[in-house]
This record gives C-alpha cells, structure tokens and sequence, in this order.
C-alpha cells in the first residue's frame, strides 16, 4: 500500500531551520506531484507548497515565500522541505501528500501521517 512517511520534526527557537523529509513507497513515485500541508488544531489544513514530477516546477504560498523551499529526490523517493527563519506561527503539523495531477495538488490523493514543528518565540 502507499505510504508516505515525514520525519524531521521538533522543537525549534524562532529564527531557526527545519529540514522536513518524506519517504514515499508503494506508488510509482515519479508519476505523482507531491505537496506539503500544515494544520493548526481548531483550524483547517493549509496547503504550503508542491513539486512538480520531474521537480523542474515548484510553487510556494505568498506566507512562506522567501523561506521555505521544497526539493526531491526521484532516486530515493523522498521529498523535502526546508524551513527557514522561523516564526512561532509556522507551528503545525505539517503532512506530505501526493497527487498525480498538478491543478489537483491541493486535493491530494495520499496523505502522510504528519510531524509536529513547534517554534518556540
């Protein structure tokens, strides 16, 4: 079965880095466009980024434009996310998600199980 699996959460002071990553099995990995989503208890899950297949396309929301940037690695079938300059409001959850289409990135068809990133003011 499909599996996406982040990793790289914690704790972090404000201004600080974060490297999130996603490991995908049990799909064909490079057919699908994958994304990152953040949620805050009590609030709807927000879409922050998405990779095109090949990685030769990325888009990233106007909030965390400048310091977030998303890559991946078609060989190990993983994908990052790499926050930077943070700010206590960029605490959530944050899930990877895969998508085969690109216009539907935002309604994704896979979902990981989520890591928290807590920054500390």
């Amino acid at each position: 079965q499909v599996q996406l699996v982040e990793s790289g959460g914690g704790l972090v002071q404000a201004g600080g880095s974060v490297r999130l990553s996603c490991a995908a099995s049990g799909l064909s990995y490079t057919t699908y466009n994958m994304g990152w989503f953040r949620q805050v208890p009590g609030k709807e899950r927000e879409f922050v980024g998405s990779i095109s297949r090949s990685g030769d396309k990325t888009y990233i929301v106007d909030s965390v434009k400048g310091r977030f940037t998303i890559s991946r690695d078609n060989a190990k079938n993983t994908v990052d996310l790499q926050m930077n300059n943070l700010k206590p409001e960029d605490t959530a959850v944050y899930y990877c998600a895969a998508q085969l289409y690109w216009s539907d990135i935002r309604s994704p068809a896979y979902w990981g199980q989520g890591t928290q990133v807590t920054v500390s003011s």
